[in-house]
C-alpha cells in the first residue's frame, strides 16, 4: 500500500519523516503542500479519518499563521471557514500530512509513526 505525503520539500521535519517511512519499507507519494495544498474536501476527508481535532491541522508555529493572526481569528470562524483558510495556503498546514486513505498522521513524533505507520 502506498502512502501519500503532503510535505515541503524545505522543511527538515519533512525530510525526517519521508526518510523514516521509506526505511519502514514504505512506498511513498510525496506532494509539495505548499504547490499542491489539499482541496477543502479533501481536508476534511484526512480531518474526520484523523480522529484529531481541527486545530491541530493548522502549523501554529508558522509565519503565515502568525502573520493573520490566527489565534485570534479562527475561534470566530465556522469550521467549513477553517477548512477553506487551510485549504488556500499550504503554510498554514501542519506537516507532514501523511495517510494511506483510511489512516491519518499529523506532524512528525517517532513514537507515533511507529504506532501508526510501523509495520509496511
Amino acid at each position: 500500500m502506498t502512502l501519500t505525503i503532503y510535505q515541503y520539500p524545505k522543511c527538515g521535519t519533512c525530510r525526517k519523516a519521508l526518510k523514516w517511512l521509506k526505511e519502514q519499507g514504505h512506498e511513498v507519494t510525496s506532494i509539495d503542500i505548499v504547490e499542491q495544498p489539499p482541496s477543502p474536501e479533501q481536508l476534511s476527508d484526512l480531518i474526520e479519518k484523523s480522529g484529531l481535532a481541527l486545530k491541530a491541522f493548522f502549523n501554529t508555529s508558522g509565519q503565515v499563521y502568525k502573520e493573520q493572526q490566527l489565534k485570534n481569528k479562527l475561534p470566530d470562524m465556522s469550521r467549513e471557514e477553517q477548512v477553506r483558510l487551510l485549504a488556500s495556503n499550504g503554510m498554514l498546514i501542519k506537516r507532514p500530512l501523511v495517510t494511506d486513505g483510511s489512516k491519518v498522521s499529523v506532524g512528525f513524533r517517532e513514537a507515533t509513526y511507529e504506532d501508526v505507520w510501523g509495520n509496511a
